[in-house]
């Protein structure tokens, strides 16, 4: 896609366009991970089809991102042997003090972490059913 420049990676949204490594749509973005406040960026779930359980894809295996299409290095075949994606477990520190109401809303807004809610199940068909049409 010469036509088009670059974005960065904390611009992926949900429901972008993935492509495999000769450019072949292979899903769509369900995911992403990763910390903004340190620019790092973990990777993407993607999903393949309504009903399929999305693939991780780690972030060296990003290519290159363009708005709303997301290239990979990977082939067709590499794509379907990757894992699925676990959610990370939610980590949190604990402290003994007890925080006051204004510092927990603090933390929440100032929270740096990354992370895009998954795609619905429907919305996944509805990208599915409009990758067919589009064939």
């Amino acid at each position: 896609m010469p036509d088009r420049d670059p974005v960065a990676w904390t611009l992926i949204e949900p429901g972008w366009s993935v492509v495999d490594a000769v450019g072949e749509e292979v899903g769509h973005v369900d995911e992403v991970t990763g910390d903004s406040s340190i620019d790092i960026f973990n990777g993407l779930a993607i999903s393949s089809g309504p009903l399929g359980k999305p693939h991780y894809v780690p972030s060296e295996n990003v290519a290159r991102i363009y708005e709303r299409r997301v290239e990979l290095s990977l082939t067709k075949d590499e794509i379907k042997r990757l894992g699925g994606y676990v959610e990370p477990p939610v980590s949190a520190e604990l402290s003994s003090e007890p925080a006051s109401l204004v510092a927990r809303a603090e933390e929440a807004v100032t929270g740096s972490s990354i992370r895009a809610e998954p795609m619905s199940p429907l919305r996944r068909v509805a990208l599915w059913l409009r990758s067919l049409v589009r064939r």
